[in-house]
C-alpha cells in the first residue's frame, strides 16, 4: 500500500522535494490510528475547479480549501484529497503562516476526515485541530 501524489492542472513548488517525506508522514499518522494506508491521492488544483466539484458532488455553492472523497475499505484508508492552491495561499495570508504549513495542515485535515474525524461541532473542531497540530509537530520532527 502506498500514498500517491498527483498534481492536477497546477504548477506550484510548495511541495518541492517533499513528496516522500509527506507520504511517510501520512502513513505514520494513519498507522497511529491502527489503520492501514491504501491509495491516497492529493490533487492540487485551483479554486474554480474545486468550486465545480463542490457544486456537483456536495451541492454546495461556495469556495473551500479541500474536498475529501472517502474510498476506505475496512481498516484500509484510501481517498482523494482535492485541494485548492488558491485557497491555501489566501488562507496563509489570512493566518500569517507559510503556504507550505497551510498546505500541510489541509492535507492532514483531509487525512483525519478519512480516519473518521469530523468538524461539525465545536468539540469536534477542537479535537481535529489538536490532531492537526500534533501531526504538524510530527512532520517538523521527521528527517
Amino acid at each position: 500500500m502506498f500514498v500517491s501524489f498527483h498534481l492536477h492542472h497546477i504548477h506550484t513548488n510548495i511541495l518541492l522535494g517533499e513528496k516522500r517525506k509527506i507520504a511517510a508522514w501520512i502513513k505514520q499518522i494513519i498507522e497511529k490510528e491502527h489503520k492501514n494506508t491504501g491509495n491516497i491521492a492529493v490533487i492540487l488544483t485551483d479554486k474554480k475547479h474545486l468550486l465545480a466539484l463542490n457544486k456537483e458532488h456536495l451541492k454546495h455553492d461556495y469556495h473551500t480549501d479541500i474536498i475529501t472523497f472517502n474510498y476506505n475499505d475496512g481498516k484500509t484508508i484510501s481517498g482523494d484529497l482535492f485541494i485548492s492552491i488558491d485557497r491555501i495561499k489566501e488562507n496563509a495570508l489570512t493566518y500569517t503562516v507559510p503556504a507550505k504549513q497551510e498546505l500541510l495542515r489541509v492535507i492532514i485535515h483531509g487525512i483525519l476526515h478519512l480516519l473518521g474525524y469530523n468538524d461539525a461541532t465545536e468539540n469536534e473542531k477542537r479535537v481535529i485541530r489538536k490532531k492537526e497540530d500534533d501531526a504538524l509537530s510530527l512532520f517538523n520532527a521527521l528527517a
